[in-house]
């Protein structure tokens, strides 16, 4: 078997305040204050011996591993043959945004949530962590997983990724789950509108809006923010996007049902920007993009593929 190039993406370590010695009289707040902080070190502390588990199943293989935490990587990912991200879904997303459709990535979660800690933390604070959704491997299965990759034994499947062009020019940053299109200040309305075209001719109606956005979302972004916003899952292999538009300020009832919809695959979301100022949100709020009046943002599924191995469950 010829010899890999494998680059290790690690979340960084998360760092807390120390808390006072224990010859102190806490009270009541600041004891549970510091139950969840001794909960969020502990948090640390699993991760962090994930990475070390999985640095230690490289070593053993016939690999050549170049390890670097996300926050220190900035430049396009090249000259390797596997991405494996340890961290969750976070670390993926950012992975992805410097990768093209050639080098496949495995996602690593390094401490999934524990059903049994969520309820007993339940009255205290939320004790659930990153889903993972995307994560084919945690520690107890990364050996094996891994071995397959590299023996060939399992291949990469194809997620769709969403394309951006603002003015008609195309930025360089596809998203993997979703866009949002919103006011720099969330409090402020937003005004906008948009319509679907297909090969640059319109395909549905005008529709003007005052909200506090527009999401769209790819089916890999389905399941998260656009979900807890009234959407539906998709499957993970469509390459349809989903659409919505955040609390519509009292729509008309002849378009109140294109609040929410479908872009098909061969379809392209318009939407032209009415306030002073505004963003596009990436993946969540670390990669922006400023826009102003008069703007015209174009969305569609037209990107580059990425080459995720993807849990099994999501593929049955």
């Amino acid at each position: 078997m010829a010899r890999k190039r494998l680059l290790l993406l690690l979340k960084p370590f998360d760092v807390y305040p120390t808390s006072p010695s224990d010859g102190v009289t806490k009270p009541k707040f600041l004891l549970k204050t510091l139950q969840a902080l001794s909960y969020l070190v502990k948090r640390r502390s699993v991760h962090k011996d994930a990475i070390n588990f999985c640095q230690n199943i490289l070593r053993k293989k016939i690999v050549d591993c170049i390890p670097v935490f996300r926050s220190n990587l900035s430049q396009p990912i090249s000259g390797v043959d596997l991405v494996v991200t340890v961290g969750g879904d976070g670390t993926l997303l950012q992975a992805s945004h410097l990768m093209d459709d050639s080098i496949p990535v495995l996602g690593v979660n390094s401490d999934p949530t524990q059903v049994e800690e969520v309820e007993k933390f339940i009255d205290k604070f939320d004790a659930t962590r990153s889903t993972g959704y995307l994560c084919a491997a945690t520690v107890k299965n990364f050996e094996h997983i891994l071995d397959e990759i590299l023996e060939g034994r399992t291949l990469p499947s194809e997620v769709s990724r969403m394309s951006i062009c603002v003015n008609s020019e195309l930025l360089s940053t596809y998203a993997l789950n979703d866009v949002l299109v919103a006011h720099p200040c969330p409090a402020t309305v937003s005004r906008f509108s948009f319509r679907v075209k297909k090969d640059g001719v319109p395909c549905s109606p005008l529709v003007n809006c005052r909200s506090s956005g527009l999401r769209v979302s790819t089916a890999a972004g389905s399941t998260a923010a656009m979900l807890s916003a009234g959407g539906f899952s998709m499957p993970i292999i469509s390459k349809d996007l989903q659409y919505i538009v955040r609390e519509p300020i009292s729509p008309r009832a002849d378009i109140s049902n294109l609040m929410h919809g479908i872009v098909q695959s061969e379809e392209t979301m318009e939407c032209a920007w009415y306030c002073q100022e505004g963003l596009i949100y990436i993946d969540g709020s670390h990669t922006v993009h400023s826009i102003q009046h008069g703007d015209t943002v174009e969305l569609s599924s037209k990107a580059p593929i990425l080459k995720v191995f993807l849990p099994r469950h999501l593929l049955s």
